[in-house]
């Protein structure tokens, strides 16, 4: 198996792009990528896109071969293909551009994700978010997304004490971040009193403890080890890839409380990168809900179980801290355009390990870690990048 390096990235803002379609967005991200990297359309072998619900929001399929058509590729009928795995469609579809150089079929990808969230009402928004779960058993019987992550949010917190300033404190230290990134939904800072005290969504979570439904795109450009420096005196290495998956519905789950699927991967991807969660200088991680982000704190390793809130709430998870967490504002700040979101953070990972990363930028940062799940976290995808 080869090595594998990022050597471009390309990231659009995230937000309500009403004057943008799915297609711009893409093909903005896309060449940013490709610009950044050095390549040339010739270069390219084959084309991943995450996209999750371009189907139920602007009714077309095919998106493959649509970004494919639009970016100008299909002059050299490059192979391209859409992975759909709810929200963790990005870091799936990286996964598999990664595994394609890794074995060998190709020597040069673009790995995509684009997702136009707002063009829908908000009810419409929300049930496309719901399709992420067990149809038959959660979202047919009026079970949300919110309500859902409600019910592990409630678990968690009886075992292990969770105060709602805990949850609060994971919000308010994401918005502090994404104050610093341009590219943010939410480019601004609130207090965790604002949390705490927002309408309530689905008990115990409020409005400001929910990521947004936004639009949004990302790429980034992964090439063999070997051939990097012909584009880029500062690839990126992919040292660790590792995916999991866990039951649809939360009601055959032994403990609401957990995400196993995350531990599962990120056990795979230390082990093929020879690491350990003590090694890691920063982390990305899914908080499409703040409770979300403790439990894979957890799963993860970087806390031991039922501390992660302690934590956050000390300030363990600043960027002045020893291990920051979602520098780019994460889901709550940055925004959540589902297919994207895997992609973009490891677009953040990698800013952060070049020494890009401007008023945000974590000293020192050599090894980074992305987190990306789709539903209740019945997909799970881990990624380890580290400086060569």
């Amino acid at each position: 198996m080869r090595d594998v390096s990022i050597i471009g990235i390309g990231v659009t803002k995230f937000g309500e792009l009403w004057d943008k379609s799915l297609r711009q967005i893409g093909l903005e991200a896309g060449l940013a990528a490709i610009q950044d990297s050095g390549i040339k359309r010739d270069d390219i072998d084959a084309l991943y896109i995450g996209n999750m619900a371009s189907g139920a929001t602007i009714q077309q399929e095919h998106v493959s071969a649509l970004i494919a058509d639009y970016c100008g590729l299909t002059n050299n009928n490059i192979p391209a293909v859409r992975i759909e795995s709810a929200s963790a469609s990005g870091g799936l579809a990286l996964r598999q551009g990664y595994m394609a150089v890794a074995g060998g079929f190709a020597d040069i990808v673009v790995v995509g994700g684009a997702e136009k969230m707002t063009d829908v009402s908000d009810a419409k928004s929300a049930y496309t978010n719901s399709m992420g779960s067990d149809e038959q058993w959660e979202s047919q019987v009026g079970a949300t997304f919110p309500s859902l992550h409600a019910m592990m949010a409630q678990t968690y917190m009886k075992k292990h004490g969770t105060s709602r300033e805990e949850l609060s404190a994971v919000a308010e230290k994401n918005h502090m971040h994404g104050a610093m990134n341009p590219d943010a939904q939410f480019p601004f800072p609130i207090r965790a009193e604002a949390v705490s005290n927002s309408s309530l969504v689905s008990t115990p979570l409020r409005m400001l403890d929910c990521a947004p439904n936004s639009d949004g795109g990302a790429a980034v450009i992964l090439c063999a080890s070997e051939r990097a420096k012909e584009f880029t005196d500062k690839p990126i290495k992919i040292t660790g890839s590792g995916q999991a998956s866990d039951t649809l519905s939360l009601h055959h789950r032994e403990d609401l409380g957990r995400m196993k699927a995350i531990n599962v991967a990120a056990k795979e991807a230390f082990k093929q990168a020879g690491k350990k969660p003590k090694d890691l200088d920063l982390a990305e991680i899914h908080d499409n809900f703040t409770i979300t982000e403790l439990i894979a704190l957890e799963e993860i390793g970087i806390f031991k179980e039922g501390e992660a809130g302690a934590k956050t709430l000390e300030g363990m998870t600043k960027i002045s801290s020893e291990i920051p967490i979602n520098t780019s504002g994460g889901l709550k700040s940055r925004g959540h355009a589902p297919g994207a979101t895997g992609i973009a953070q490891a677009v953040e990972i990698v800013r952060q390990l070049r020494g890009e990363a401007g008023d945000r930028q974590v000293k020192n940062a050599k090894c980074g870690l992305i987190e990306n799940h789709g539903g209740t976290a019945a997909t799970a995808v881990v990624h380890i990048l580290e400086v060569e």
